[in-house]
Formats: C-alpha cells, structure tokens, sequence
C-alpha cells in the first residue's frame, strides 16, 4: 500500500508563490504518475498537473508556465511549485499516485490520494 501526506498549503496574495508537497511512504516502488488535483468552491475537480517516474510532465492550460510540478524519487516526494497565482487558483489541492496514467488522467484505479491542502489566493 502507499500512503500519501501533502504539506504547503496556506494564504497569499495575488502574485504570490507557494510550493505544495506530497510525500510518499509504503509501496513506493508502485508510484510511477503522480498527479495534482484541485477543486474550488463550487467547482468540479480538475487535474493540473502530472509527472511520471521519469520526469515527463504535463499541466491544464490555465496553469502552464505558472505551476512547475517535480518529484524526488530518492525521497518519494513531488512538489508543485505554484508562481504567479491568482484569485482564481484558490482551491483545495490534493495528489494522487498510480502505477497507470490513465487512473491518475481518470480518477479511476487511484492506489493513493490525499484530502488536500485549501491554497486561497486574495486579490
């Protein structure tokens, strides 16, 4: 089994940073994609981001060129470093892991997730 814990969540003002963490224990052989997910209030959730053992990436349009995701294998630990962020970031952010993309891609199949870290952007 792999469990996940995620860290860095908080407020900040419009143009800020913040560096999210989801640190992995157990099982971590079986984590190859990691993802990023958030949902904001009153919206569905949405992934915005996803990195494979390998270090390919990819992000939502809305946060491409903002957010940067990352993993450190030897630690079992991805970041998501999120520059620049608006109002309209503001969201609970969780990670998820699977050995398949398309779980992580679906939210289907998911072997961990965390009940994530409220990030709240003021104007």
């Amino acid at each position: 089994q792999v469990h996940l814990v995620e860290s860095g969540g908080g407020l900040v003002q419009a143009g800020g940073s913040l560096r999210l963490s989801c640190a992995a224990s157990g099982s971590t052989a079986s984590i190859k994609y990691i993802g990023w997910y958030r949902q904001g209030p009153g919206k569905q959730r949405e992934l915005v981001a996803t990195i494979s053992s390998g270090g390919s990436t990819n992000y939502e349009d809305s946060v491409r060129g903002r957010f940067t995701i990352s993993r450190d294998n030897a630690k079992n630990t991805a970041y998501l470093q999120m520059d620049s962020l608006k109002p309209e970031d503001t969201a609970n952010y969780y990670c998820a892991s699977s050995l398949y993309r398309a779980a992580i891609m679906t939210w289907d199949g998911l072997d961990a997730w965390t009940l994530g870290t409220m990030v709240t952007v003021s104007s």
